[in-house]
């Protein structure tokens, strides 16, 4: 199982997102470009003393990306057709996220085998990427008994 975030732009969320995946044992594809400086200094303040303990491969852009999946990508966007409680996942999902302020433009869309929404309360937009990268990944190891012991 992979999260892949689509070009983020808050540190701080990509920090979370770090240790969300250390500790589920999920690898993180960050798509390039990001909305912030990256660094080893910064990656380790942002995840703590997670940082070395996730893998992690950035790509320059989304084609760079696209390349290297091998299983479905699974895209969260507010405009999934498939709630979450009715979506399938497989331990080869690599589940994507869009960027914060834009979320996942079309072309990404279009290259999802599927796209999910997580049902929110009437009158709310979206989650934090990193609430939503996490429910996301907790249905999806659920699911496939991808939790540790």
């Amino acid at each position: 199982m992979r999260i892949a975030l689509f070009q983020p732009e808050i540190a701080g969320n990509v920090g979370t997102i770090l240790r969300v995946g250390a500790c589920f044992g999920a690898a993180v594809d960050l798509i390039e470009p990001l909305g912030f400086p990256w660094s080893d200094r910064s990656r380790k303040r942002a995840a703590m003393d997670y940082a070395d303990q996730v893998e992690v491969r950035r790509h320059a852009d989304w084609d760079a990306f696209a390349a290297t999946v091998l299983g479905r990508v699974v895209l969260f966007t507010t405009r999934g057709g498939v709630t979450l409680p009715q979506a399938r996942f497989e331990s080869g999902d690599t589940l994507l996220f869009g960027s914060e302020s834009a979320g996942a433009p079309p072309f990404v869309h279009a290259r999802a085998d599927l796209a999910v929404r997580i049902p929110l309360q009437p009158g709310t937009r979206s989650l934090n990427l990193a609430v939503a990268a996490g429910i996301g990944l907790a249905e999806a190891l659920r699911q496939t008994q991808g939790f540790a012991a």
